[in-house]
């Protein structure tokens, strides 16, 4: 499990959740982590704000399903309120208009409530860093979300989803044609959402070999995140 180095601060996060057990499940679970600190929590959108703004938190994990205002609707004032905030949809909804909303409105990834304690903690970690997450499960929706379509996940930045034409298609092609067979076989798993740990058990490969290919593979195809380069396969027919 990541833990904070002796020089650096710990992630500050705020908890925005309306069931009051699963907030103290959550903040017990995250400070067990030496590099997170849970700074606050908010039972709605408009306490989220408020809580948002005084304590201008690194991460804000946001559940969907509030009371009055959703998760969703409430992006954009929680943006405003915490403009530096990387915040992470976490839900137990599996639908691809929530997905798509989410990112739309800004969300930096998107969880589900059934993943493992540890992976959630990672994704905190990373998504400190700057990465964008989306839960395995979602891959395929997200895919589905965005054919033909130009997303903004972040402002000041684009996904380019519909890519199968014109100069840019060709670009993408010769990018495909770069990757090794191997490093097809691991951008194929990528695509279908599997995750590094998966990916190693289905072609007899130690997981840390299963890192390296697939920054070997994000660096080829120009991208920084799986999601991208899932998109980038399923629009050059991989799978």
């Amino acid at each position: 499990m990541p833990t904070s180095s002796p020089n650096s601060s710990p992630i500050r996060i705020l908890v925005v959740d309306d069931h009051t057990l699963f907030r103290r499940g959550l903040t017990a679970l995250l400070t067990s982590d030496a590099g997170l600190q849970v700074v606050g929590d908010a039972a709605d959108a408009g306490q989220a704000q408020r809580k948002a703004s005084e304590l201008q938190p690194d991460v804000i994990l946001l559940d969907n399903h509030l009371p009055g205002v959703s998760g969703v609707s409430a992006l954009p004032s929680l943006l405003e309120a915490a403009p530096n905030a990387r915040i992470l949809m976490l839900t137990v909804s599996e639908d691809e208009n929530d997905l798509a909303a989410a990112l739309h409105g800004g969300a930096s990834g998107y969880l589900l409530k059934t993943m493992e304690g540890d992976d959630l903690t990672a994704a905190v970690h990373r998504a400190a860093q700057g990465d964008n997450l989306i839960a395995p499960e979602m891959m395929g929706k997200l895919i589905a979300a965005y054919k033909g379509v130009t997303l903004k996940s972040q402002p000041g930045t684009e996904l380019t989803a519909g890519i199968s034409n014109g100069k840019v298609g060709t670009l993408n092609q010769l990018a495909m044609a770069s990757l090794s067979p191997r490093e097809l076989d691991i951008l194929r798993g990528i695509a279908r959402g599997a995750s590094n740990k998966e990916i190693a058990r289905e072609h007899g490969i130690v997981e840390t070999t299963v890192k390296i290919h697939v920054q070997h593979v994000l660096r080829k195809l120009g991208v920084s995140s799986r999601v991208h380069a899932a998109v980038m396969a399923t629009e050059q027919g991989l799978l």
